[in-house]
């Protein structure tokens, strides 16, 4: 592939996202090796180095092929956010596009993706002892009670929160009690500015076709062993990283609560649903060009649509 002059340009950012099992990773890399660029993981989970085949991470032999960030960075004992994310990968482009003018950032998670596109809103710290207070209360008397409260202190994020995710429903609580403001206020759904451009490439595929493919990864994951990996961080099915499909539900397998032949439906099934959610979050943002992960050619004129991208044909 020949390439135009990027001299006077600003860099730009290709940010290649879809659902899970959708094919990302092998068009990731086939684009990075096009443009001789690196390749930022925007997957909330392939961060943390235990979780290699639940999270589908990148192999050693495609790591070696393009240089992969966000990969197998963290423990899942550390603490990472999508505030946290957003400041490291803003600060690796600054240096990236010092030796590249084009970066791909690839993957899945939505908050990730939102957090470097769009940023993340300054939400204050909780006083640490409100915090404890307000798990002690949700230990002792369920969420019911904290979110009668909420619906008066912010009825606009009682309205929008999932009632049954208490770690989100919990959190807003105690930003209200800290702060003594609405949760909801610290949103202000305006995009912070960056000095680069960005060119969303969403893929999909028919849900038939997309959800065959996830059955099988699933089954593909078992086959390589993650029920071995679920064991081994087994002892920290407390810690947050782990509050994903693939675990969740082999954890309750070790449990005793189901089988293993319930795990692993429940595995597919959940990450069906996962995959729908993707999709619902994404079509909503008018700026992502949407193809098939075959669609080359379509996909190379939504790239080509920025000239000093390519300066002709692929391959």
């Amino acid at each position: 592939m020949q390439r135009a002059s990027t001299r006077d340009q600003r860099p730009t950012l290709i940010v290649l996202l879809g659902p899970t099992g959708v094919g990302k990773t092998a068009l990731g890399i086939q684009l990075a090796l096009q443009l001789g660029c690196s390749i930022l993981s925007a997957d909330s989970r392939q961060i943390y180095r235990e979780l290699p085949i639940g999270t589908a991470a990148p192999t050693p032999e495609e790591r070696a092929a393009v240089p992969h960030y966000f990969v197998g960075t963290h423990s899942i004992t550390e603490g990472y956010s999508a505030a946290s994310y957003e400041a490291d990968v803003l600060c690796l482009l600054e240096e990236l596009f010092v030796d590249h003018p084009i970066q791909l950032l690839s993957g899945g998670s939505m908050m990730y993706i939102d957090a470097v596109c769009r940023g993340i809103d300054e939400i204050p710290d909780v006083d640490p002892a409100i915090r404890t207070e307000v798990w002690h209360r949700y230990e002792t008397h369920g969420l019911t009670p904290i979110l009668t409260e909420l619906e008066q202190l912010d009825p606009r994020y009682y309205a929008t929160v999932d009632h049954q995710n208490y770690k989100r429903v919990l959190h807003g609580y105690e930003v209200c009690l800290s702060s003594g403001r609405p949760f909801s206020s610290f949103h202000t759904g305006q995009a912070k500015h960056r000095p680069f451009d960005m060119i969303k490439i969403g893929l999909t595929r028919e849900r038939e076709e997309l959800y065959a493919r996830i059955d099988e990864r699933v089954l593909q994951m078992m086959s390589l062993g993650l029920e071995a990996e679920a064991r081994a961080v087994y002892p920290h099915r407390h810690l947050n990283a782990l509050n994903t499909v693939g675990y969740k539900e082999l954890f309750a397998y070790f449990d005793g609560m189901i089988s293993l032949e319930e795990a692993i439906r429940l595995i597919q099934r959940n990450s069906r649903h996962y995959a729908r959610k993707q999709l619902t979050w994404w079509k909503r943002d008018p700026e992502v060009h949407w193809y098939h992960p075959e669609d080359i050619e379509g996909i190379e004129n939504a790239l080509g649509r920025h000239t000093y991208l390519y300066g002709g044909e692929w391959g």
